[in-house]
């Protein structure tokens, strides 16, 4: 079962990412200089927006000088009028550019700009692209061969060191994000740092030599010691935090008592869909709730809601 990828959080990238072209140099400063080219300016992990505008992340090439010279750059991408989608990375002075200390600038973190919408879904996808790439430069100046400094290349795609000749790629962590199902309940549990009252879909990192399918069964076993059976994949979501792909399914219960793994979360327990469908309405009679629409978390529930263990194709 799957679902509008687009309706999800980052999952909306209109670019043609030309990962063919990143070593043509001539064709990449081409774009850069095209006057239609646009740039996203991070001031490390935060997209900067124009103050006193629409929540407008997109700047031109002369804007982007009052910022100086960017600590990190990376091709983003071409649009379909043949224009380019550049980010570039800084460490900025908060009133760098306006000595009267009433910047020109936002600062807004990415998560509170998913989470309350103030960018198109594409514009999303992005600076979600954008964090990423931006973030795994910022943490990979070192050849983690040899320790030696290592050089950008490949429009950001790459980094290269010149002492033992190692070649360096962006990595993308697989998690799965499960909902385990026994008929009209569902396996819901809370971490220490989630907002009070919030409960989720269970999740954690695919290990080495792992299938997604064996990934969800060990997960659920180590934090809520509830064994699986069919796992049925739903939908997928880059999350860069700074840099996963989240992994959608559903889980069949094969057996249902709870013993929760304290280390790993604060609480765990079986919701009915009644109840799931009341926490995604925000009409929860405990004051319960549920991630927002921009989480594939969210999604997986909805579905749950929607249609009860249908999701999981027939099983159980």
């Amino acid at each position: 079962m799957t679902t509008s990828s687009t309706s999800i959080g980052f999952n909306h990238n209109t670019l043609e990412r030309r990962s063919e072209r990143r070593d043509d140099h001539a064709f990449i400063e081409a774009l850069r200089n095209n006057p239609a080219t646009r740039f996203l300016v991070f001031d490390g992990d935060a997209p900067v927006f124009k103050r006193g505008t629409e929540h407008d992340p997109w700047y031109i090439a002369s804007e982007t000088a009052t910022f100086g010279e960017p600590l990190h750059s990376v091709f983003l991408g071409e649009e379909s009028d043949g224009s380019g989608r550049f980010a570039l990375g800084f460490t900025l002075n908060p009133a760098a550019d306006d000595p009267s200390g009433d910047t020109l600038h936002e600062r807004v973190e990415l998560r509170s700009i998913a989470l309350q919408g103030l960018v198109g879904t594409a514009t999303l996808g992005m600076l979600g692209q954008a964090k990423s790439m931006l973030d795994w430069q910022r943490r990979h100046s070192y050849c983690a061969n040899c320790g030696s400094p290592s050089r950008i290349a490949a429009a950001g795609w790459q980094r290269i060191c010149d002492v033992c000749g190692a070649r360096h790629f962006p990595r993308v962590d697989p998690v799965v994000i499960m909902l385990v199902i026994d008929g009209e309940r569902c396996l819901l549990g809370r971490q220490r740092h989630f907002a009070p009252g919030m409960y989720s879909a269970l999740a954690g990192f695919v290990e080495p030599g792992e299938t997604t399918e064996d990934a969800v069964r060990r997960e659920v076993m180590e934090e809520a010691r509830v064994r699986c059976a069919q796992v049925v994949y739903f939908a997928s979501q880059p999350w860069p935090f700074p840099s996963s792909l989240m992994i959608g399914c559903f889980a069949q219960a094969s057996d249902t008592e709870i013993v929760v793994d304290t280390e790993e979360l604060e609480d765990a327990r079986w919701f009915s869909r009644s109840e799931v469908a009341a926490m995604l309405a925000g009409t929860s009679a405990s004051g319960l709730s549920a991630p927002k629409p921009f989480a594939i978390a969210h999604h997986l529930l909805q579905a749950y809601a929607d249609k009860g263990a249908a999701v999981l194709g027939g099983c159980g």
